[in-house]
């Protein structure tokens, strides 16, 4: 299992566990995680997951995919170097630790 740490906007902070292949999208659904919304279920059509992945660990996410940029132009919160849909980031092992934030709103 990779573990996930999900940072709110008041600071608290939320660790779980995903399976390797899953998003960072279905592993907050489906560990209850509060703060991803998810309205298209992961198919890039909207961006009610934006996250900001923690600086250290933007290397291994990598880069924005095709279309995520255009997405990210209309999430709700502040879109700043960091953010991603985080129904674009797959877990591998080398996610193990990773660390993003969550935005003060989604939609």
């Amino acid at each position: 299992m990779i573990k996930v740490t999900y940072i709110h906007p008041d600071g608290s902070e939320e660790t779980v566990e995903g399976r390797e292949g899953d998003s960072v999208m279905s592993t907050a659904l489906a560990q209850g995680v509060d703060g991803i919304v998810a309205e298209c279920g992961g198919s890039m059509m909207c961006a009610t997951c934006h996250c900001h992945v923690d600086p250290d660990w933007t290397d291994r996410t990598g880069a924005r995919k095709d279309g995520e940029e255009d997405m990210l132009e209309s999430a709700a919160s502040p879109v700043d170097e960091f953010s991603r849909l985080s129904c674009q980031i797959k877990l591998t092992p080398e996610l193990d630790g990773l660390r993003v934030r969550l935005p003060e709103e989604q939609v």
